[in-house]
């Protein structure tokens, strides 16, 4: 494991100072908008074709001016890339592709100075197969303390050939596998629902418990405002690790609770880690990455002394339909309330097709898309879903890219996909690399401004027009669309947080709803309707026409009015 942790800079420093620069609005977490910035493709510093931290340092500023309120980091931590950095080597080091603590340290503390809080991510169900402790539980043999540390279990069958249950991995396949045991035989099996080089911890196993509670100081010592949880639903599995009792279970999950997923004691875990965070000044959060079955699920994990918020995949999945959005809206609502978290919304992240492209294509084809489908419509559609977003109570996310109005790449050849789902015979369709390529900055130049030496995913060759360079005082742009609707976001006192929304009527297949003195108007549809026009017009995702109190608005577009 790397030694980089020994030459972390004093923490006290940081969080005294640094944070002390973001911590002046209460509850900021409520009404949040949040950046994810996937590392390796958003800015590369040092021409090497992959981004890295001090890349992210540079561009800061251009995230302050957009005007989200958090940035959210995907991995960086030290690790051999089976699964982009979701299969972690030491937990408290950089990896050198990214740079160094010190390049962490300078970032967290440009920007605190922006005003602007950081996320990290944590990945505290499976480490990876290089982890230290795996290494060990590999080199002792069965029986050892350490093998207890991860789901180690003898094989069915006549001589161990058989899994030990039938549960398959995410990726595709069994979700076990059998090692080669230190005298050269075959022996035991581990668990791994993701890929086999991202082998499970037993978290029964209290030494797991504690090193992770140390994890989490370590990143709140260095000064980080909070950490989105990976896999948030998957640590604790069912007692006696029980079969499943059927193929094909992929299309079971977010319908019901697994053995391996969304299990209760989750929640022990997440008050014990809320007991550590809220020791820290500066409102630090907890975000959990929970695919439960229900809405309902999800609120449990955001109970007022175990996490603040939970991604809403249940939004993330609905379709561009008025009335399946008003549906999800009021569950999430509804089920948000009695714990007296904020709902989030968010439409695109690392994991799935970019809305802008799944919004290009006929409903029904799931998050994950290799059709390019009407990119016109796809943008037209993705641009009023966004101020539908940032419209409701809560707090939302944005993907790094979405800004610019970026769609999927979905022509990228075989030989540079990277997902490790795409080289496995069944699970996900592996097509996440799309999702996934460097964003352009500038309109030439090596990758578009990306880096000086390429990029580790090929960009398409129009993305000169999409570029930050090209949208940026660009009237109608997509760019200057999502900073007109955050600046009128943080100006409207009755956008932000809240829990309600009042439902007003509209004709079919348009969402209109009031917040205090606040009026949004969604039409999914795509034809033109006439509704009132309620006030004041703040924002619109296309061109619309009043006249006589009445507004002409076109097919998939979003009004924002205010009615004083």
């Amino acid at each position: 494991m790397s030694q980089q942790h020994s030459a972390a800079p004093a923490p006290t420093s940081v969080t005294s100072s640094a944070t002390a620069t973001v911590a002046g609005r209460r509850d900021w977490w409520r009404d949040a908008v949040i950046y994810q910035v996937y590392p390796r493709s958003f800015a590369d510093s040092n021409g090497d074709g992959m981004g890295d931290l001090e890349g992210v340092r540079t561009r800061l500023p251009y995230l302050r001016d957009l005007g989200v309120d958090a940035v959210w980091l995907s991995p960086f931590y030290a690790s051999p890339q089976a699964d982009a950095g979701y299969d972690v080597a030491d937990y408290r080091a950089v990896d050198p592709m990214f740079g160094s603590l010190l390049d962490a340290d300078a970032l967290i503390r440009d920007a605190h100075g922006l005003g602007l809080r950081i996320i990290v991510d944590l990945v505290p169900n499976h480490s990876s197969d290089q982890y230290e402790w795996f290494r060990r539980a590999l080199a002792e043999g069965p029986g050892s303390p350490s093998r207890d540390r991860y789901h180690f279990r003898p094989g069915k069958g006549k001589n161990g050939e058989l899994p030990p249950n039938d549960w398959e991995s995410i990726f595709g396949g069994p979700a076990w596998t059998r090692v080669t045991e230190p005298d050269g035989t075959p022996g035991e099996w581990y668990l791994h629902l993701f890929a086999p080089e991202q082998p499970d911890f037993n978290w029964e196993h209290p030494a797991v418990g504690d090193e992770f509670r140390s994890i989490l100081r370590f990143w709140l010592d260095m000064g980080v405002d909070g950490f989105r949880i990976d896999v948030a639903h998957g640590m604790v599995k069912a007692q006696g690790l029980p079969d499943l009792g059927s193929h094909e279970q992929l299309k079971l999950l977010g319908n019901d609770v697994m053995p391996f997923f969304d299990q209760d004691g989750v929640h022990d875990i997440y008050r014990q880690w809320r007991l550590i965070l809220d020791e820290y000044s500066g409102e630090r959060i907890f975000v959990a990455e929970a695919w439960t079955p229900t809405v309902e699920r999800t609120a449990n994990y955001v109970r007022p002394d175990e996490l603040h918020q939970a991604f809403n995949f249940q939004y993330l999945g609905t379709h561009w339909d008025a009335e399946e959005l008003r549906t999800v809206i009021d569950r999430t609502l509804d089920a948000m309330r009695p714990v007296g978290a904020p709902a989030t919304w968010v439409l695109s992240n690392h994991d799935v097709t970019r809305h802008a492209t799944r919004f290009a294509n006929p409903a029904g084809l799931g998050t994950q898309i290799r059709l390019a489908g009407d990119r016109a419509l796809g943008l037209c559609r993705a641009r009023a879903a966004t101020l539908l977003m940032l419209a409701l109570p809560g707090s939302a996310y944005v993907y790094q890219g979405e800004e610019l109005g970026l769609p999927d790449v979905v022509d990228l050849p075989d030989e540079v996909r990277q997902d490790p789902a795409y080289f496995r015979g069944a699970g996900q369709d592996g097509f996440r690399d799309g999702c996934r390529v460097p964003i352009p900055w500038t309109r030439t130049g090596s990758s578009y401004g990306f880096g000086a030496g390429g990029s580790w995913l090929p960009q398409p060759a129009g993305w000169a027009e999409l570029s930050v360079e090209a949208q940026t005082g660009a009237a109608g742009s997509t760019l200057e669309l999502y900073r007109a609707a955050l600046a009128t976001r943080r100006d409207q006192p009755d956008l932000g947080a809240g829990d309600a929304v009042e439902w007003l009527r509209a004709p079919e297949g348009v969402l209109a709803f009031r917040r205090g003195d606040f009026v949004c108007v969604a039409n999914t549809t795509g034809e033109s309707v006439t509704v009132p026009a309620h006030g004041r017009l703040l924002l619109s995702s296309g061109e619309i026409t009043e006249a006589d109190g009445e507004a002409k608005v076109p097919g998939d577009t979003t009004v924002w009015w205010a009615t004083a």
